[in-house]
């Protein structure tokens, strides 16, 4: 049997970050949504299915997988926005032929033989055409990026315990490294940790992946998972639930965000309850809202459904895209959405929403001119020894206006 991680129509409701990415590669806790299916489906072969914008640059940055594609087998699709437990792996693992789960009229996984096919993210639901329903109770998929924000604590803490609690462990400190409750702690191989800092793990899990470097009097309080080379700077207060992922360069105050990766929060200022993509980079003296004066619960624009909705949650920041900017003092209100590929600067307060690709102040924004974005990403990612490719080019510049794609999903 081969087992087939799929997005489904829902990747709207994670934009501006599914804009450049499928569902399954959003990050919570140590892993993203799709290796945390994959780890407890027991799962080692990459078939998966993606939006058909994403499809080129999928293939192109993952030869080896099988991208958009069925093969002539029995096939055990499965959504990859699913709150994997083991009861509810053992559930889809033993699903029969032809048969399929669901959750609140989503699809969760289906069981066909199937033939060989091309196949997007938006064709699946036309597969389950004379199969047999079950319906799952309970909240058994992510529909929204707040959902990751507020469980991503209790997420690095079940991916500790499943992983890391009994792995090779590389924590020696240098003298002057103070650790709290040692146990709870993992140090990955190349992980540097200088004189002054300070973990905190009597609350949670401390996970410092490989090649990571703690600079002096840093402080870091669990459960917190710091990716694979990423640096914490001189000072840095990281306090609970936070995840970022590789080659971030983290400074400042930070508390209960998730940074996809090789983005830069440098200098002073706040972060809080944010999720950040790749490659952004927040201006020094940059700081956010997590939290409304009256205490009342934060709304958040959902670019899909071109309105307010209300989150449920108290503390919650800002949603930020790939390739976003922000000058230096930006401030940013709680519940913002800041769209793909924004350079955004000046005295006066981003809030609610910013669309794709514009560059200026709030109250004077203007689209960004397509050379000079370009311009920037090439030398952004050269600094990481990357380079910018065509795929990656036409996929952008798709991205000023991005309507006009997503109508695929109700045609």
């Amino acid at each position: 049997m081969k087992i087939v991680i799929f997005d489904d129509e829902a990747c709207r409701n994670f934009y501006p970050l599914t804009y450049t990415r499928a569902t399954g590669d959003l990050r919570a806790g140590v892993m993203k949504l799709r290796q945390r299916v994959n780890y407890f489906l027991d799962n080692e072969t990459e078939y998966v299915i993606v939006s058909e914008n994403l499809k080129e640059l999928y293939r192109e940055r993952h030869p080896d997988w099988k991208v958009n594609y069925l093969p002539e087998d029995d096939v055990l699709l499965v959504n990859s926005r699913t709150r994997i437990t083991r009861e509810l792996a053992e559930k889809i693992l033993n699903l029969p032929l032809d048969h399929y789960l669901t959750n609140n009229k989503s699809l969760v996984a289906v069981r066909l033989e199937a033939d060989e096919q091309e196949l997007h993210a938006e064709q699946v639901d036309a597969l389950l055409i004379a199969m047999h329903e079950e319906e799952i109770d309970g909240n058994c998929l992510w529909n929204w990026l707040w959902e990751l924000i507020a469980e991503n604590g209790n997420l690095i803490t079940q991916d500790f315990n499943e992983i890391f609690a009994d792995k090779d462990n590389s924590l020696v400190t240098e003298l002057g490294v103070t650790v709290l409750d040692p146990y709870n702690c993992w140090i990955g191989e190349g992980a540097v940790l200088k004189p002054g800092v300070v973990i905190d793990a009597s609350g949670g899990p401390v996970i410092i992946d490989e090649g990571a470097e703690i600079m002096p009097n840093a402080v870091i309080i669990g459960p917190v998972y710091i990716g694979k080379k990423t640096r914490i700077k001189i000072g840095a207060r990281i306090y609970q639930n936070n995840t970022f992922g590789p080659d971030c360069r983290i400074g400042g105050e930070v508390e209960g965000c998730i940074i996809q990766g090789f983005s830069n929060k440098q200098h002073d200022g706040f972060l809080g309850h944010c999720f950040l993509g790749e490659w952004v980079n927040l201006g020094a003296g940059t700081n956010n809202s997590d939290l409304k004066n009256n205490y009342q619960p934060v709304s958040v624009h959902s670019i899909h459904h071109n309105e307010k909705l209300e989150t449920g949650m108290q503390f919650l920041g800002a949603l930020i895209g790939d390739h976003c900017k922000t000058g230096i003092n930006s401030t940013i209100n709680s519940g913002s959405v800041i769209g793909f590929g924004c350079n955004i600067y000046g005295e006066t307060m981003v809030r609610d929403y910013i669309p794709n690709l514009r560059w200026g102040q709030v109250s004077k924004l203007y689209s960004y001119q397509k050379d000079k974005f370009l311009e920037t990403v090439e030398r952004v990612k050269s600094r990481r020894g990357l380079t910018l490719t065509d795929v990656e080019k036409e996929l952008y510049i798709k991205l000023e206006h991005p309507e006009a794609d997503n109508d695929r999903f109700s045609e």
